[in-house]
């Protein structure tokens, strides 16, 4: 069987794809970005699934044109496909128009079909309806369901629809609020204010003014947050004091504005307060770290354990430390008050959810300090203004129909439903800043929100955010959902969205859709026990408008697709197999369905790292085995991988640890009927052919050494899966997960290859570095390794970068290398010494510093030293040197604007 191949296949402009990106992953709060609309865990960036839908699409020119013309052409459509993966793009209305009518002419005359079965936050489906398909998106969650209608369906619905608010019906405003969905954002805002002041009516005394001291002008002040300790009783039978859980006292880190919570120890009557402190003075350390906790009044050293079954048994409660009022463009810190923490402790609110958390979860922690329900995740004030904003959305409802009726509005039911829809999503999204495990950010003074990550972790100083009031209120968060919708295709054809499992999704097509998803990465993320958190506020505000999507009391968790030990009775087989059975269908059902004139797209991002498979050369990945084999046992075979920029370098979850920057598109097609069989040997002879030409590819386009292990399975599996069966010695099949330790195990070999490139001393260090890490050893033995790599240890030495003394050897600390070292007169320069000295100047000065290297050191060596970075961070990886790795994939995640400083030229004069 023979196929046109797409650009996809062929190439893609990979480094431009990633930078383009940046605004997206770099900046979390980047201004009108649709993910405003709600929270979700999973977010490709829209520039790279546009992108990657636009190659997926189009012919490569090869397909019809001589070599000499068709990379013309081709060249034509990546400069095209750059110019598509940036931000910017969004609202080029010149450029999607030329992408679009690229895309008609690929496809016949007709737009195509589009299906996105694990839509999430359905950035793919969205990128395609910018693009002119007509879209299709599917999820078995229901949070994610609401996401589609509020992305994909109602944007489109009511395109022109002039805002029907009071304020908007004079001729000027009626006429300014007709163009996309501007009229919906209008009304969103006016409607969210409405929201604001009748919550106000009812629950504004539970949100009083500070009263500012004489030194801050006297008068009140709007007070952006409470700041909380649990505490509990301390297990010392001489004490019992009520400690305080304290992480960090620190109010402000800002030079010339630092604040902190001092505490106040009376330990004739066991009792600790708080008062604010400013200057240049250092805070205590806290009371909690990893190890357990310390009582700040008898100094008894604290185990978990008892912390836990204080909070199991209802015992935690919590203490006023500080008051952060908004001042004149800074932040004032009060002393506790007395009145306000009675205010905090007199609500009772009234019905909050019943729903129990899972008893366990992926990444969930709380349930150990007892926390049982999800209103256990709030205070009682927050409960109370939840119920609030949830109860007005009702009765809000009722105006808009009024108002939508008086204005002429032709759908005045559906119109209602999507305007209060939207208003749910802004008590949703302030519901992950209104709750009990809030912290306080004392370098940006402001509150964080729970999901910097996928998870719900237990936090022992909380911050309490005023939700009727300031920067994070109920009007603030529908603002941000109404700011998002001025991004949003100008479709006009609403897309079509559906709650369903994508192993059987019952969904009819008028021709075969073209596919792209993002499935779930096997244990990841938990994404219906997450979202579980937002469902129960969706459902009491929404439960009457969308009944079908709202029916169950929490969100589907028997049929979601990921392996979780814990809904398996602990069995981690049980769950794997659930994983892999269910993708084995999902594929099955995708070949039935899927149009096979375009290749699928599978974005995938899970890191290779099971622990116990990590022997030598024998690594492989149960996560990803369990998703190709799915993939392969449906008959699809891998035609192309691309790794692309999916997250920023510096986000949470990537803090002291190697977590993945990329996904890997895996581009997939059916296998030919009648595909050969082949031998393990010649498997390895093909891969062995084929694999580092793709590394070298892959290398080329600067993707991080975290990745490279990760893309590379993209190739390895290109190969294994072309063939129908690849037959052991034994005449049995090759499993995935062996084809998987084969493919690594030939990474490995082209990495120790490469390393005959590098000068003997480079060869000895790096050699040196994988036996013994940083520690010392007998000279005898850096001796025996020093010959077998044409050097000599008193050489190395000389070199700068070994200390070699009494008999023992060790490599030097980037920090032990001299302050005054001059690149153009050093006579004993390797590129081990190289790679360090950019490492270090990166991490002291910054790019533009370590440009100015380059530029001393010259091309070749610091190509070498970033070559090398490859190598010592994949010997850091499989030794589990997390810490010592991260060096080595920064530098290379640096290197593009480490070039463009260099050739800028001016900052390095």
């Amino acid at each position: 069987m023979t196929y046109r191949k797409k650009l996809i296949e062929v190439t893609l402009p990979l480094e431009a794809i990633n930078e383009g990106s940046k605004p997206e992953t770099e900046n979390p709060f980047l201004k009108g970005h649709p993910r405003g609309v709600h929270n979700w865990w999973a977010r490709t960036p829209l520039s790279v699934c546009r992108a990657i839908l636009f190659a997926q699409i189009v012919d490569d020119p090869a397909n019809d044109l001589p070599p000499d013309q068709a990379l013309a052409e081709r060249n034509k459509l990546l400069d095209l496909v750059s110019r598509l993966a940036t931000w910017e793009a969004t609202n080029d209305n010149n450029l999607l128009s030329e992408a679009k009518a690229i895309i008609q002419k690929a496809c016949g005359g007709e737009m195509p079909q589009f299906w996105d079965l694990f839509a999430g936050r359905a950035s793919i489906p969205l990128e395609a309806q910018r693009l002119g398909l007509q879209v299709t998106s599917s999820d078995l969650n229901p949070v994610a369901v609401i996401i589609g209608k509020v992305l994909l369906d109602f944007p489109q619905r009511f395109i022109g629809q002039p805002a029907v608010n009071p304020h908007a019906q004079n001729a000027l405003v009626k006429s300014q609020t007709s163009r996309g969905a501007i009229g919906l954002a209008e009304d969103v805002r006016y409607y969210g204010k409405w929201v604001r002041d009748e919550a106000e009516k009812r629950i504004g005394h539970l949100y009083p003014k500070a009263q500012l001291p004489k030194e801050h002008g006297g008068g009140e002040a709007t007070i952006i947050a409470w700041l909380w300790a649990r505490t509990v009783k301390c297990p010392n039978p001489a004490c019992k004091a009520r400690m305080p859980l304290v992480s960090s006292f620190w109010l402000s880190k800002k030079k010339g504005q630092k604040a902190w919570v001092e505490p106040i120890v009376d330990r004739v009557n066991k009792r600790v307060q708080f008062v604010v402190k400013r200057g240049d003075g250092i805070p205590p350390e806290g009371t909690v770290d990893r190890r357990g906790a310390r009582c700040i009044v008898c100094g008894e050293s604290v185990q978990f354990k008892h912390i836990r079954a204080e909070g199991k048994a209802g015992r935690m409660e919590q203490q006023l430390m500080a008051i952060v009022a908004e001042g004149n463009r800074e932040r004032i810190y009060l002393n506790l008050d007395d009145e306000h923490v009675a205010i905090a402790n007199q609500v009772n609110p009234q019905g909050v959810p019943e729903t129990d958390l899972p008893e366990k979860a992926l990444s969930f922690n709380v349930q150990l300090y007892g926390m049982t329900q999800h209103q256990d995740l709030f205070t009682q004030r927050q409960l109370t203004a939840l119920t609030t904003f949830s109860d007005l959305v009702s009765e809000v409802r009722k105006q808009v129909k009024n108002d939508a009726i008086k204005s002429g509005c032709e759908q005045v039911e559906a119109y209602a439903d999507a305007v209060v829809t939207y208003l749910a999503c802004g008590i949703s999204r302030l519901s992950d800043y209104c709750n009990y495990l809030c912290t306080w950010n004392p370098t940006n003074e402001n509150v964080g929100h729970l999901f910097q990550r996928q998870a719900i972790p237990m936090v022992w100083d909380f911050a309490e955010a005023n939700p009727i009031h300031g920067k994070l209120s109920i009007e603030s968060t529908t603002n941000w959902v109404a700011g998002a919708l001025g991004n949003l295709p100008n479709a006009k054809v609403p897309a079509r969205v559906f709650q369903s499992d994508a192993r059987n999704a019952d969904i009819e097509f008028v021709t075969p859709p073209i596919v792209s998803t993002d499935p779930p990465y096997y244990d990841n993320i938990g994404y219906a026990d997450l979202s579980d958190f937002f469902y129960v506020w969706l459902r009491r505000s929404l439960r009457q408008i969308h009944p079908t999507v709202l029916s169950t009391l929490l969100t589907p968790k028997e049929s979601e697709l990921i392996a979780s030990p814990y809904r398996h009775d602990g069995s981690a087989e049980l769950a794997r197999e659930h994983f892999r059975s269910g993708f084995n269908d999902t594929f099955n059902h995708l070949k039935s369905l899927a149009n096979p004139d375009f290749p699928m797209t599978i974005y995938y991002a899970f890191k290779q790292e099971d622990a116990d498979n990590k022997a030598g050369d024998q690594r492989a990945s149960t996560g990803w085995e369990t998703m190709l084999e799915g993939l392969i046992l449906a008959g699809f075979q891998v035609t192309g991988t691309l790794p692309v920029r999916t997250t920023k370098k510096a986000r949470s979850v990537a803090r002291g640890a190697n977590a993945l920057a990329s996904a890997v598109v895996l581009v997939c097609r059916p296998r030919p009927d009648g595909a050969d069989i082949t031998s393990r040997q010649d498997f390895i002879s093909a891969l062995r052919s084929e694999l580092p030409d793709a590394l070298r590819r892959l290398r080329e386009g600067n993707i991080a050494p975290v990745d490279l292990a990760q893309a590379a399975i993209g190739p390895g599996m290109a190969v294994f899966s072309r063939y129908s069966s690849v037959l052991e010695a034994d005449g049995n099949p090759m499993r995935v997960r062996t084809a998987l330790q084969i493919i690594n195990t030939e990474l490995d070999a082209y990495f120790a290859e490469q390393e005959g490139d590098f000068d003997p001393a480079t060869r000895f260090c790096t050699a040196w570095l994988e036996q013994y890490g940083m520690e010392e050893a007998a000279f005898g033995e850096a001796d025996v390794l020093a010959r077998a790599k044409n050097t000599s240890v008193e050489g190395v030495a000389e070199s700068g970068v070994l200390h070699a003394s009494a008999g023992k050897v060790r490599l030097l600390n980037r920090d032990e290398y001299p302050d005054d070292w001059d690149a153009t007169s050093d006579s004993h320069l390797n590129t081990w010494k190289c790679a360090q000295y950019l490492i270090r100047t990166l991490d002291q000065g910054g790019e533009v510093e370590a440009a100015r290297l380059v530029n001393l050191l010259g091309g070749g060596p610091s190509e070498a030293a970033r070559a090398l970075a490859y190598r010592l961070y994949a010997v850091c990886d499989r030794k589990g040197w997390a810490q010592e790795a991260l060096p080595y994939n920064l530098l290379v995640t640096s290197w593009t604007h480490i070039q463009e400083a260099r050739i800028g030229g001016k900052q390095l004069r």
